[in-house]
């Protein structure tokens, strides 16, 4: 007997026992405003210095002193000095400073990783002029420069980092870890729970928890990072602070993740890959329109494709993610430790989604990275969920008159031209704009091979209105498929392209053994009955 196959539907309809939204890795930017272009430079060392001459040994004077006060730092507080090799793992590096450190439960610097990099920093060009003052032209150049890792382990927020630019204008990077930060609230709260490697694995009371991680936002972050930005040695001090030097915040990447555990993990590999099996086209521009809800153009720039890759370091090395790339962002979807489904957005550029940048933009960002995480699920239990109800499928298979005299045609399985409309619509399901004669025609032009006309759309766009498959949207010439819409044209191109198509070729040499030793069977078995009922075969 064949095995049943699991769909989403069937474990998610039951069998999810934590389903939990939280800010996963949150990768930030920390950039001086007032020294991003060279007329703020020259303005800094003229007016805020008093230098009568903008000279880049100001600028290395400032580097110098910032990199003898982190060692004067680390000497003075016993903090372990760490120099990073070329192809370092710089977290597997500073692992067992971060445990230590978590271990006296009090907030620290673990240690600081020294590392070469490089840098978009301001490099200074002297000019040829006919004074006796040298002159100097000031361009944003990449430099390969020091940074320090400052690794940090914070009471809130857990293992952290922050990376200094050891030169001009001193361009900061800050990492915190969203779980990490809700585990540690969780715990003071009087919450039990238990842990996954990045995430949560079971709890007493789901909706506290859920409540917890809505709690971080763009605040609680920005205080994260000023507190520790005024408790290391920096180049910029007080003095510069108030003169309106110092960090500001944006968002560089930020992780919103979705884990759903199962109660039953000895099903969730196969699962899993089934699900990835349905949906290897999940990456296409009309999939990555609606999941993403960005209007998608010819010229739209980026990529748009479905990936299948192996992680190759952590604890689900030997899975599978699913990657659904839009622009420079990326969903991605794999089993977390065998037994949670989790999916995360992974945002590079905030202007992907309609954002601005800036860290106090946060919420609005995570709001519409979970609505992602929301509809790729509900993508692909559309594509899953194409079980027909009987009087459905009668609905729409049979003509009918509705209650004022309206008649609707019937949309019959296997008619080309509704096997074409079928299709279509698949192409169309995930249309953020929905649906309209033109798009609509253009692609039933494609799948007929033949000139089909706007009055043949028209009708069977009413056709398909009466029948309760799509809806118009108010005050417009553009229709949405309804869930019975979504049904049907699931349902009719399955059935045929996955199920009539592989079957009628099943003669053919490129069909299973098995299959055509079993229509050879079925055959010997007509004509036997033929015989017997002494019917003579046509010639």
């Amino acid at each position: 007997m064949a095995q049943r196959v699991v769909t989403v539907n069937d474990v998610l309809g039951g069998h999810v026992v934590l389903d939990i939204e939280c800010l996963d890795r949150v990768y930030l930017n920390a950039y001086v405003p007032i020294l991003q272009s060279s007329g703020q430079v020259v303005a800094f060392m003229t007016q805020h210095l008093g230098m009568p001459i903008p000279s880049p040994a100001l600028m290395e004077k400032i580097s110098t002193r910032f990199r003898r006060s982190v060692e004067s730092f680390a000497e003075a507080n016993g903090i372990p000095w760490v120099r990073f090799g070329k192809d370092a793992r710089k977290a597997d590096v500073m692992a067992p400073y971060l445990r230590k450190a978590a271990a006296t439960g009090r907030s620290q610097v673990a240690a600081i990783g020294v590392a070469q990099e490089f840098q978009r920093v301001w490099a200074a060009y002297q000019r040829d002029t006919a004074t006796a003052a040298p002159q100097y032209t000031f361009a944003k150049a990449d430099r390969r420069v020091t940074c320090y890792y400052f690794y940090l382990w914070d009471e809130d927020f857990g293992p952290a980092f922050i990376k200094v630019c050891a030169y001009f204008p001193y361009p900061a990077k800050i990492w915190v870890n969203g779980h990490e930060w809700a585990k540690r609230q969780a715990a003071r709260a009087g919450l039990g729970y238990r842990e996954l490697s990045n995430g949560f694995a079971a709890c007493g009371d789901p909706a506290a928890l859920q409540q917890i991680c809505d709690r971080l936002g763009p605040g609680t972050i920005e205080v994260f990072a000023q507190r520790w930005l005024h408790r290391l040695p920096m180049p910029f001090g007080p003095a510069d602070q108030r003169a309106g030097y110092w960090w500001e915040i944006s968002m560089r990447q930020v992780e919103v993740s979705r884990t759903l555990v199962l109660d039953a993990p000895r099903r969730a590999r196969a699962f899993f890959e089934a699900l990835i099996a349905d949906n290897l086209d999940i990456g296409r521009p009309a999939n990555v329109e609606i999941i993403f809800n960005r209007h998608i153009r010819r010229d739209t720039p980026g990529v748009f494709r479905t990936a299948i890759d192996r992680p190759t370091i952590g604890p689900d090395t030997g899975g599978v993610v699913l990657n659904l790339f839009y622009k420079h962002s990326r969903v991605k979807q794999y089993l977390k430790d065998g037994k949670a489904m989790r999916i995360e957005t992974v945002v590079n550029s905030p202007r992907d989604l309609a954002c601005l940048a800036r860290l106090p933009h946060l919420g609005e960002l995570q709001d519409k990275a979970r609505a992602i995480n929301r509809r790729i699920l509900e993508a692909e239990r559309a594509g899953q969920g194409t079980v027909l109800a009987s009087p459905a499928f009668e609905r729409i298979a049979h003509p009918s008159v509705d209650a004022e005299g309206r008649r609707t045609p019937a949309l019959r399985f296997g008619d080309p031209r509704v096997m074409a409309l079928a299709g279509a619509l698949c192409a169309t399901l995930l249309a953020a704009t929905g649906i309209t004669n033109k798009s609509l025609r253009a692609l039933m032009t494609g799948l007929l091979h033949a000139p089909y006309t706007p009055g043949q759309m028209t009708y069977d766009l009413r056709r398909l209105r009466l029948a309760g498959l799509i809806a118009r949207i108010g005050h417009t010439h553009r229709y949405t498929l309804t869930p019975d819409g979504i049904k049907v044209a699931v349902f009719y191109t399955k059935l045929h392209n996955r199920l009539l198509r592989p079957l009628l070729a099943a003669d053919q040499p490129q069909a299973p053994p098995e299959l055509r030793a079993a229509l050879r069977a079925i055959d010997q078995h007509v004509d036997a009955y033929i015989a017997r009922a002494r019917l003579t075969q046509a010639a």
